[in-house]
């Protein structure tokens, strides 16, 4: 018998449960919940609770914070696909405290002007813009912007003894489109496997891999503490691995939504106490446990439908000076260009469809590679904004910057 590659093995769902249980007891959280999602779907849901034989499953509220801040996003980058904004533009006279793409500074009040733009442009409240384009087309039928039975109450945890406080259930107001949304494990488990792959009537998984990417340089704090910010997304990486969400906390709650888009899993933490558990860490702990403990498949291998016979003579070993990179095409078409030893500047090109090629990421990112020929047309050099890859070291019948002395390679003596 096999397990279906949609179930988690036992020990895997073990492991899964005594890490939130550790969570609930240490972090001293009246309740916590969390959910799992593989390939697109939840498939582990699991909850602890001080209440005996009360556990709340995945259709209990807890309030989710910040995590609002990240459907926001989606309701900016819809404009901004639409042609109704632009993320350069500004407002007043003095709209920033930084140029524009310098720095991520993180700010409650830069989404209630967020929310309020959405408003202007949609001629509608927020919430009712946020049920009507982002969360009906989900089925995300049990997140809201004030709370809907069944839901947890919010407590404080007292630091040096186990005592509890109920915290009041504020209305934000005016900073709603920062913070104010409840939602569900079972609802943020939807929301997570479209922040991966979209959906093309809320928004396409082009935009939202947008969002997963750094908006702005890193500064050294962020280096130091292993994360940034792209677009309504915080990027981290943690223990090798590259985590994308949101987490939340206001008073009585708190949330963390994290994502590992290269292992395909996701992870949601609610807790309802101030303070106690750390949900973020909860959560890519329990992205870590399955994707170590159950690695993706990969897709098959398949040979590419077409290609151009042009691009295929590029492929193979290149050098700069006497550095060996590798040219390859991908199954998607694109080219790949990355050392052969050690480290080194890698980068994936598209093409423009005049025979150059337009660099990704990393660092050529923006830049052109073209291939640059001789009268006879065979291939003298590859020029990649001003680097020059010849296919042998030195290449004495290339066009090598500085040229190549007359008398060739030799040894001592």
């Amino acid at each position: 018998m096999t397990t279906p590659l949609e179930e988690l093995l036992p020990g895997t769902r073990r492991a899964l449960l005594h890490r939130i249980a550790v969570a609930q007891s240490e972090g001293r959280a009246p309740s916590l919940v969390a959910a799992v999602v593989r390939d697109g779907r939840a498939v582990w849901h699991g909850a602890r609770t001080c209440v005996d034989g009360h556990a709340p499953d995945e259709n209990v509220q807890y309030r989710i914070g910040s995590i609002t801040k990240t459907f926001t996003a989606v309701l900016v980058l819809r404009l901004r696909d639409e042609g109704a904004l632009d993320l350069s533009d500004v407002l007043g006279d003095q709209p920033a405290l930084h140029p524009p793409g310098r720095r991520f500074h993180y700010s409650n009040p830069g989404y209630s002007v967020l929310g309020a733009l959405v408003e202007e442009l949609r001629g509608a409240p927020w919430e009712e813009v946020l049920r009507r384009e982002v969360l009906e087309p989900l089925s995300l039928d049990r997140t809201s912007a004030r709370p809907v039975a069944p839901q947890a109450g919010g407590w404080a945890v007292h630091p040096w003894a186990d005592v509890m406080l109920p915290e009041p259930a504020e209305d934000f107001g005016r900073m709603a489109a920062a913070g104010q949304l409840w939602s569900t494990s079972g609802d943020l488990a939807r929301f997570a496997a479209f922040l991966v792959r979209g959906d093309d009537r809320v928004l396409s998984a082009e935009t939202l891999k947008e969002m997963r990417t750094p908006a702005a340089p890193a500064e050294l704090t962020d280096l130091v503490d292993g994360g940034t910010y792209g677009l309504g997304m915080r990027i981290e990486n943690l223990g090798g691995r590259v985590l994308v969400g949101h987490s939340g906390s206001v008073p009585g709650f708190l949330a963390g939504l994290t994502i590992s888009v290269a292992d395909d899993v996701a992870a949601v933490v609610l807790a309802n106490c101030t303070s106690g558990p750390m949900v973020t860490q909860v959560a890519a702990d329990l992205v870590r446990i399955v994707a170590e403990a159950e690695p993706r498949i990969p897709e098959p291998w398949r040979p590419l439908r077409d290609f151009d016979r042009a691009v295929l003579e590029l492929a193979g070993q290149w050098c700069w000076g006497t550095s060996p990179f590798a040219l390859r095409v991908t199954t998607d078409g694109d080219l790949s260009l990355e050392p052969l030893s050690g480290g080194g500047r890698r980068s994936r090109f598209r093409t423009n469809g005049d025979g150059t090629w337009t660099g990704l990421e990393g660092y050529f990112a923006g830049e052109t590679l073209r291939a640059v020929r001789r009268p006879d047309g065979a291939v003298d050099h590859l020029d990649l904004g001003s680097f020059v890859f010849t296919r042998q070291p030195y290449d004495e019948q290339a066009e090598v910057p500085g040229g190549v002395d007359a008398q060739g390679w030799r040894g001592i003596g």
